[in-house]
C-alpha cells in the first residue's frame, strides 16, 4: 500500500503545489445500556481514502471508500485546487517525515473478551439502578476505535500511525415531585482499556449527587466571585480560550490579526495556557498530525501575554509563525485543519482553602454540561455549592456562567495547585467534524466576578 501511494504522489506532483493521499483503516466496537435494555452492540470495520491538493492557493479535496479508484480521482482533485486557486500557494516547511509509529498501549482492549466488557458495563448500570428509589434512569456507553492512517505527500513524507481511542459514560438520573437531575462519570484513553474499570466508587457518589440535586435550591442569578473546579476549568480553556486560538478560523481576516497581535497582554499575571499533543495516554495524544507534522506544545498566554497560536501549514505560513502540529481531521471523509489536542491552563500555586479566602459570597462551579465559546462565551455547571463566608455552604442547581472571555481572562486572580488531566467521553466539533478525541486540563482558579444564571 504505501508503495502504491508513493508512486500516485510522485506521478501527479508536477499538476499542482502540494498533493497529498491519507489511507486509514478503521475498526470500531461501541455498545450502550438505556435504563435495563441493552443497546444495539455495533463492530465497524471502516477503508478508506483522501486526496488533498492545493494550486495558486486553493484547495481540492474528495473521500472515498474505493482505494482502487485513487487514480481515477486525483487529477479530479488537482483540477478542482485549479479552479479555485487564484493567489499563490503558502505552506510552512518542515523535514520530511519517513516513519512508522505505532501505539504503546498499557492494556489492549482487543485482549478483552466482549462478554467481559459487556458485563462490566451491565453491572456498572445495575448498579447505579439499585443505588436510591429515586434513580429511574441510567445511560451507559462504551467505545473503541481503532485506526491505522497512513499518509503520503508530495513533498516526500510517507507516515504510518496506530491509534487507539477509547471512551466511556455513565450517567444517572434521578426523578422525584416532577424535578430531574443527572450526573455522570466519564473516562477516556488512548493506551489503556483499565481506565474504564474500578469505577463503582465514583459511580456512587455521581448517584449521590443526582439523588441531592432534586431537593437543591436553584443558584439565584446575579454578579459574582466565582471558584472553578478543574473539569469546568478544562472545559473553560477548551471552548472559550482554545477556539479562539486556531489561526485558520481568522488568518485571512485582517483585523482580528490587528486586534490580536502576539505580545498583546490579554490575562491576568498569573494565567498561563498552553496545548500540547505530547500526553502520552490522553485522548488528545498526537505525536504527528494528519499533515504529518510533529507535535509538540504550543504556548498559547504566557503569564497573561498571547504568545501563540495553533496552526496548520497553512495559517503558521500566512502568520510567519511556527508549525505546532495542529492539523486534524475526524476521519477520512474531512480534510484536516486547526484543532486542539490537551488544551490546559497551567498549574498554580493557591490551595483550595485559599482560592475560597475573602469570598464574603459567592459560586463554586462544578463540572460542565455543555456551552459555548467564543469572546462571549456561556456554560452551564453541572451543580455547585454557595461560598459564605471563606466556606463552602449549600449545594445549588441550575449554575451557569456566562461573560466576555478576555474581561474573564483579566479578572481570573487566583489558580490552584491541583492540575487535574480531564479524559471524558466526549468530543470536539469544528467545521462538521464531530466528535474528534480531545482532551481539555486545569486546576481550580477564582474568578474575580463573573456573571452567574439561576433563579430571578
Amino acid at each position: 500500500m504505501k508503495n502504491r501511494l508513493q508512486d500516485l504522489v510522485r506521478k501527479y506532483k508536477s499538476k499542482c503545489d502540494y498533493l497529498e493521499v491519507r489511507i486509514e483503516e478503521i475498526e470500531r466496537l461501541e455498545f450502550g445500556l438505556s435504563t435495563r435494555e441493552m443497546r444495539d452492540v455495533k463492530t465497524v470495520f471502516d477503508l478508506g481514502g483522501a486526496i488533498r491538493a492545493c494550486c495558486r492557493g486553493g484547495w481540492g479535496f474528495a473521500s472515498i471508500n474505493a482505494l482502487d479508484q485513487l487514480e481515477r480521482f486525483i487529477p479530479q482533485v488537482i483540477e478542482q485546487a485549479r479552479k479555485v486557486g487564484h493567489t499563490r500557494t503558502q505552506l510552512a516547511d518542515f523535514d520530511a517525515v519517513e516513519k512508522d509509529v505505532p501505539i504503546i498501549i498499557v492494556t489492549d482492549p482487543r485482549s478483552v473478551p466482549l462478554k467481559d466488557k459487556v458485563e462490566l458495563f451491565r453491572a456498572y448500570n445495575d448498579r447505579v439502578l439499585s443505588y436510591h428509589p429515586a434513580i429511574k434512569n441510567s445511560n451507559v456507553h462504551y467505545s473503541e476505535n481503532f485506526v491505522r492512517k497512513t499518509l503520503a505527500t508530495s513533498e516526500g513524507t510517507l507516515l504510518t500511525r496506530d491509534l487507539l481511542d477509547l471512551s466511556c459514560g455513565i450517567s444517572p438520573t434521578a426523578r422525584k415531585n416532577g424535578q430531574s437531575q443527572f450526573t455522570s462519570v466519564s473516562r477516556g484513553s488512548s493506551n489503556d482499556y483499565a481506565v474504564v474499570l474500578g469505577l463503582e466508587p465514583e459511580i456512587e457518589r455521581a448517584c449521590q449527587i443526582a439523588v441531592e440535586l432534586i431537593d437543591a435550591s436553584p443558584v439565584v442569578g446575579g454578579k459574582y466571585p466565582v471558584v472553578v473546579d478543574t473539569h469546568l476549568g478544562g472545559t473553560f480553556a477548551h471552548e472559550a480560550f482554545g477556539h479562539f486560538s486556531e489561526a485558520d478560523d481568522y488568518m485571512d481576516n485582517p483585523s482580528i490579526r490587528e486586534t490580536f497581535p502576539l505580545g498583546k497582554k490579554i490575562g491576568s499575571d498569573g494565567l498561563t495556557i498552553y496545548d500540547t499533543g505530547l500526553d502520552i495516554g490522553t485522548r488528545g495524544y498526537t505525536p504527528f498530525d494528519d499533515e504529518g507534522v510533529p507535535g509538540q506544545k504550543t504556548l498559547l498566554l504566557e503569564h497573561g501575554i498571547l504568545v501563540g497560536r495553533l496552526h496548520n501549514r497553512e495559517s503558521a505560513a500566512k502568520f510567519n509563525e511556527p508549525l505546532t502540529g495542529s492539523a486534524r481531521a475526524k476521519d477520512y471523509t474531512f480534510p484536516p485543519v486547526c484543532r486542539m489536542r490537551n488544551t490546559c491552563i497551567a498549574n498554580g500555586t493557591a490551595s483550595f482553602e485559599e482560592l475560597l479566602e475573602g469570598i464574603d459570597q459567592g459560586v463554586y462551579a462544578i463540572q460542565s454540561i455543555g456551552g459555548h465559546g467564543g469572546e462571549m462565551f456561556s456554560f452551564t455547571a453541572l451543580y455547585g455549592f454557595m461560598i459564605r463566608k471563606g466556606r463552602l455552604a449549600e449545594m445549588v442547581r441550575d449554575v451557569s456562567l456566562s461573560g466576555n472571555l478576555f474581561t474573564t481572562l483579566m479578572n481570573i486572580d487566583r489558580i490552584g495547585n491541583d492540575f487535574t488531566i480531564q479524559d471524558s467521553s466526549g468530543g470536539c466539533g469544528k467545521g462538521g467534524q464531530f466528535p474528534l478525541p480531545v482532551t481539555s486540563s486545569s486546576p481550580h482558579f477564582r474568578i474575580k466576578e463573573a456573571t452567574v444564571g439561576g433563579a430571578l
